[in-house]
């Protein structure tokens, strides 16, 4: 069945579904997005990420043209036509159609476009990592918490891991510290405290990153959020990736070092199994 796409206002088949490409969103990655799940008929915490993709563009200065509330109601009636119960949104706001220049001024009306699409919930194959060369943009050059549409500085880290044959690759920051996965942030176990880079790391401050936090300290296992190192990565008990398109997924190798045990942690266990409760908590209904 063909997905219905929402672009500003109306439905389209989606092989209708186009944007001009003078859209400086297409010529410029110029514009903001959000990924957002819908697990059992329901939106995971769109609130959060309806408010993150407005702090985006309130960063960009770019005018999003619907309101909170009404883009509330395009996500929810997206997925309802859609008939979703288990998915994925990808929602966007790009400039807009201008000229080719970088003058955003020639762009006079934002395009909004929210796609809905089927995918599986709760996959969690444990993966192989590297550590990429490629180096986290550091908040001097453009800041992590602004999700936009360029993310070329992540791809040339993910390309890396496809060419050593992997499933991930780990961005360090410009001072060697852990930084984020290409498209997750990360958290390690050691002596049964959960660690994670402090959101002045250069990452993006991930909804499943505090949902994962939420859920440690409701089952009592401590938090710290520091910077981690290379070394302590590769001596971790357990290691873990967390993002909303990849939910939570066990890191069984680091560049070449098994963790831990080599399988699926207790504490990454336990997590995994509250996630799934925790959910439930924090929907918002579509039908």
């Amino acid at each position: 069945m063909s997905l219905l796409i929402y672009i500003n206002g109306e439905f389209y088949p989606e092989d209708q579904a186009k944007i001009s490409v003078l859209d400086h969103g297409f010529l410029y990655g110029d514009g903001v997005f959000e990924g957002i799940r819908v697990y059992y008929g329901g939106i995971f915490k769109l609130q959060e990420h309806l408010e993150r993709l407005y702090q985006s563009a309130q960063s960009i200065m770019l005018r999003v043209p619907l309101k909170i509330e009404e883009m509330r109601n395009a996500v929810i009636e997206t997925v309802r036509i859609n008939k979703l119960k288990e998915g994925y949104i990808r929602l966007v706001v790009t400039r807009g159609v201008g000229r080719l220049g970088l003058d955003p001024r020639e762009c006079k009306k934002p395009n909004v476009i929210i796609i809905a699409a089927p995918m599986p919930s709760f996959n969690i194959k444990p993966l192989k990592v590297i550590i990429a060369s490629t180096r986290r943009v550091p908040h001097q050059c453009l800041s992590p918490h602004i999700k936009s549409l360029n993310y070329l500085n992540n791809i040339l880290a993910k390309i890396e891991a496809i060419v050593a044959g992997v499933d991930e690759a780990v961005m360090l920051s410009i001072d060697g510290y852990v930084a984020e996965a290409t498209g997750e942030n990360i958290f390690i176990v050691k002596r049964e405290t959960l660690i994670t880079p402090p959101p002045e790391a250069p990452l993006l401050k991930g909804i499943t990153r505090d949902s994962i936090i939420d859920i440690a300290n409701e089952l009592n296992i401590p938090v710290k959020e520091r910077n981690i190192t290379p070394d302590e990565l590769y001596n971790a008990d357990e290691v873990f990736l967390c993002g909303t398109a990849a939910e939570i997924k066990p890191v069984i190798e680091v560049n070449g070092r098994k963790v831990g045990k080599g399988g699926i942690g207790p504490i990454t266990a336990r997590i995994v199994k509250a996630f799934k409760d925790y959910v439930k908590r924090h929907l918002t209904p579509v039908y």
